[in-house]
């Protein structure tokens, strides 16, 4: 496996060093999340012999497992860390016989700061870019209206980007450095961030094609912005510079924003999330003085969520309110696939009911990647910690449309009932929602974790379109196909 010998890696095979192997350590650590409060659960996840194609059930039911109690949740979440920091090794030599633990992960060099400061004015409200129009205040509003009627977001989005509309001054994020892990992603807030003219603390790879993108975003904004730099060089190796990454952070001035957005191909993905759950536990443990820690995410909305009977309910009304054409279509499909295409989304009348949006040709490296951010706000939040995660509509990113049966499952999904967001609107969108909540204290507390999650969800409709997500990918992709090309 590639580049599999460098800084933070897969722990090595008892019986051959050489190996790492990610499949046996995604098993065990969704074995020793299930273990807490699941022992027949753990058991199942850790007998699976066809880990790669049967992932999806076992994280479903680390949802399902969490739904007991509020500390059931908990304890799934907190668990599944554990499990994945205990396991995971930073790299000493080639063998894999000597590798470090994550606490013992040996200091590189420190890092100098590159400071930049962009030239233009601070944008001082919210403007929202959508489908080539730039919609502000009330207009904001309207669209905000219509997707809670077209079941595309959660009616509670509408309470939290309502109060940003009324409260401009919030967008500068005064008193706050934000540091965005990931600072090139497309899904990330720095465009927003640097218009509203806050400080940020911009960490990226350390390539120059990503950084000279980075100053284009900054000389036209009015925000501080600043990096953390090496021998002349931007930006910071994840995989290796977690210690003194944490160290250049930490001395970050007023409350510190630590926003993972990274995202990398295949088992590197797990590496680098991994990564940024190392650097910001390092950082809640930091002697910072009177100055926080808080903590950002974006879920995808391809994985597994408890959703509100609100949105049960929607579902089952598009199910049965369905064309006749549907209908008359629909039963030979459920037909010959053997009930798995064009199903109901829930049982009637669940409360909570478990949406399962898992794609399965993300494969189980994402989805252990995304689910690990999502236990660490779990547990974060259990402790007091402020956390901004939200869910992040489908949107057209460069890196689902390198994929090409996603591409083509995006472009027809218009045709049951979900919407998939350009990556302009979907910046401001989620940005907006993270300045709610850094001034909220993280949004309303629920009582249940799940519905933390459930908050201003943005899932573009995939809670509450009339078939199981998972049972329309195919059609979708089908339909979608010229449109894909194009």
């Amino acid at each position: 496996m590639p580049d599999q010998q460098h800084g933070l890696v897969f722990p090595a095979d008892p019986q051959d060093p050489s190996r790492r192997s990610t499949t046996a350590l995604g098993r065990a650590v969704v074995a020793d999340a299930l273990r807490a409060v699941d022992e027949v659960g753990a058991r199942a996840a850790a007998a699976e012999t066809g880990w790669r194609s049967d992932y999806l059930v076992h994280f479903r039911r680390l949802v399902e497992a969490g739904l007991a109690s509020p500390q059931a949740a908990v304890d799934v979440a907190r668990a599944g860390l554990a499990s994945l920091h205990d396991r995971m090794r930073v790299a000493t030599d080639r063998t894999g016989e000597d590798d470090d633990h994550l606490a013992d992960w040996p200091p590189s060099a420190p890092f100098d700061t590159v400071e930049q400061q962009g030239t233009g004015e601070p944008v001082t409200e919210l403007v929202l870019p959508y489908r080539g129009e730039r919609l502000r205040g009330d207009a904001v509003r309207r669209r905000v209206d219509a997707w809670v009627a077209a079941g595309v977001v959660e009616p509670s989005l509408a309470e939290a980007v309502g109060a940003v509309l009324d409260n401009p001054d919030w967008l500068r994020l005064e008193g706050r450095t934000v540091a965005v892990v990931g600072a090139g992603s497309e899904m990330g807030p720095l465009p927003s961030l640097v218009r509203w003219g806050a400080r940020v603390a911009a960490v990226d790879l350390v390539r120059e094609d990503l950084w000279a993108r980075v100053d284009q975003t900054v000389r036209g904004g009015a925000a501080t912005v600043v990096s953390p730099a090496r021998d002349g060089h931007r930006g910071a190796d994840l995989l290796a510079d977690v210690p003194a990454l944490a160290d250049w952070l930490a001395a970050q001035p007023g409350t510190l924003v630590v926003g993972s957005y990274v995202y990398a191909d295949g088992a590197t993905n797990v590496r680098v999330s991994t990564a940024v759950d190392e650097l910001s536990r390092r950082l809640l443990a930091a002697d910072r003085g009177a100055d926080a820690v808080d903590l950002a995410f974006l879920a995808t909305p391809t994985d597994v969520f408890a959703v509100p009977a609100e949105a049960v309910d929607a579902a089952t009304r598009a199910y049965e309110d369905r064309s006749r054409v549907a209908r008359v279509l629909g039963r030979p499909l459920r037909t010959a696939s053997g009930g798995r295409l064009l199903r109901r989304p829930y049982a009637p009348g669940s409360d909570p009911g478990i949406n399962d949006s898992l794609v399965p040709q993300q494969g189980p490296n994402y989805a252990l990647a995304k689910r690990l951010q999502r236990w660490r706000a779990t547990v974060a939040r259990h402790d007091g910690v402020t956390v901004s995660m939200n869910v992040a509509p489908p949107t057209r990113t460069r890196s689902v449309l390198k994929n090409r049966g996603l591409a083509a499952a995006y472009a027809g999904a218009h045709r049951f009932g979900v919407e998939v967001f350009d990556p302009s609107t979907s910046n401001v969108l989620m940005a907006a929602l993270l300045v709610h909540d850094l001034h909220t204290g993280g949004g309303p507390r629920h009582e249940h974790p799940w519905e933390d999650e459930a908050y201003a969800a943005a899932h573009g409709g995939l809670w509450r379109t009339g078939y199981a997500p998972r049972s329309a990918l195919g059609l979708a992709a089908l339909l979608g196909v010229g449109g894909a090309r194009g």
